[in-house]
């Protein structure tokens, strides 16, 4: 099993380049059900989820091929493909429900098995199946499995106002790609507002779709009998970006981050400006990205995650490591998942001063974090581990990195770019 050896005490320069979003090029493969013409995703990023979604869509019958050097790849879904997301192929990846949405939109059938992914709290997918009922789906759970069509004599689903119980992301994605194809208007109130879903949002229109107030809480989107193919970049991951910026902040130096968006990261930057890190916005198109500069001092932030335009969930373990080593007592106030303070232990191991109460961590910064090995718990826990080695004396052995294979490009390969002493071992 893989793992990474981080020697501590470099400083980090130069430029890395910011990979596509995950959680943006997941949706917008399954996107690529939704029409029969060819759909071509550019800067698609190298992650394992990436890869098992294209295995799923490979399986049900998806022609999928690489193509260019910019994480290219092209997705042909034809009339008879099988409207099937099998449990050997998503149990390790929560976003195989947005598979859900389009097949029924588009074959009137489906059957996805409930999905698995990191065990960091309660995913539930009622939302999901609720918002499809209300456009007339007909849907049961069974054996593990969403088994979903239209009613009898029905040959696509109704336009419908969807008012979910709390902000879903993947929810919101899957109403949208399910409403492109729907009869009628569909209205999503409380909708998600993540950069994310702006991106595929904008990818639906090129395909044809009619979609209004992306970004904000309130989605009007008017259904179109057909879909057609188009060429999309995935939009730049800010998590990402962000989880560089913390190690730059962390590790001292100062880097370029390219593609790198400071309007989608805003709550994360003011808390580092707040912090003593300069980062603002540099370059225009191609050339455009985020410079960071560590000034020295670090001053402890607290912080509560909240959903889009807060500060985000998948933000609270990195920037806890940065809290480690910044002068002063902060509190974390977690309150999207039950479950996100499994790097706590992990960190402690490191020399860090920590305590948890329910949802909030208090966080004693300005200790010196000594190398130790320690086990990543989930995707954003292994990238606070390698945060926090960057900076600890000594070695530190971050295993069970699949989980950061998970959600980051070469994420070693990018740090020992920037002059970080990183590794990776298999032992």
């Amino acid at each position: 099993m893989d793992k990474l050896l981080i020697r501590g005490g470099r400083n980090l320069h130069g430029e890395v380049l910011i990979s596509g979003a995950k959680n943006a090029a997941l949706p917008e493969m399954c996107a690529a059900l939704l029409t029969r013409d060819p759909v071509h995703l550019v800067n698609v990023p190298r992650l394992h989820d990436v890869a098992t979604m294209r295995r799923l869509l490979d399986n049900m019958g998806v022609k999928t091929e690489t193509h260019g050097e910019r994480g290219g790849i092209s997705f042909t879904a034809p009339d008879d493909l099988n409207p099937e997301a099998p449990y050997e192929l998503v149990k390790t990846m929560r976003a195989s429900v947005l598979a859900l949405g389009p097949l029924l939109a588009r074959f009137g059938r489906a059957k996805v098995s409930l999905p698995g992914g990191c065990a960091i709290g309660s995913r539930p997918v009622d939302q999901h199946i609720k918002g499809l009922q209300a456009m007339g789906a007909e849907i049961t759970v069974e054996h593990g499995y969403m088994h979903a069509s239209l009613p009898l004599g029905a040959s696509r689903l109704k336009g419908a106002r969807i008012t979910t119980d709390m902000v879903t992301v993947t929810g919101t994605e899957n109403f949208l790609m399910a409403a492109a194809l729907a009869e009628g208007e569909t209205v999503l109130e409380n909708a998600a507002m993540e950069p994310e879903i702006s991106d595929l949002a904008e990818m639906l229109i090129k395909m044809g779709a009619k979609i209004e107030g992306h970004g904000t809480s309130r989605i009007v989107i008017q259904g179109v009998e057909r879909l057609h193919g188009c060429t999309h970049q995935v939009v730049a991951d800010r998590i990402e970006a962000g989880t560089f910026l913390c190690a730059v902040a962390v590790a001292g130096g100062e880097a370029f981050l390219r593609h790198g968006r400071v309007d989608h990261l805003g709550a994360v930057i003011d808390k580092l400006k707040d912090a003593g890190v300069q980062v603002q916005a540099e370059g225009e198109g191609e050339g455009a990205g985020i410079r960071v500069r560590s000034t020295g001092q670090l001053k402890a932030q607290s912080f509560r995650t909240t959903e889009y335009p807060g500060f985000p969930t998948d933000m609270q373990a990195q920037f806890m490591a940065l809290n480690l080593v910044a002068e002063g007592t902060s509190m974390v106030t977690e309150t999207i998942f039950e479950n996100r303070f499994m790097h706590v232990n992990e960190m402690l191991r490191l020399g860090a001063q920590i305590t948890t109460d329910g949802r909030v961590a208090t966080v004693v910064g300005g200790k010196p974090l000594s190398g130790a090995m320690v086990m990543a718990t989930d995707l954003r826990a292994s990238a606070s581990l390698v945060i926090a080695g960057l900076v600890a004396k000594g070695e530190t052995l971050v295993d069970r990195i699949y989980h950061l294979d998970r959600g980051y490009d070469r994420m070693e390969e990018k740090l020992r770019g920037l002059g970080a002493d990183i590794e990776r071992v298999s032992q």
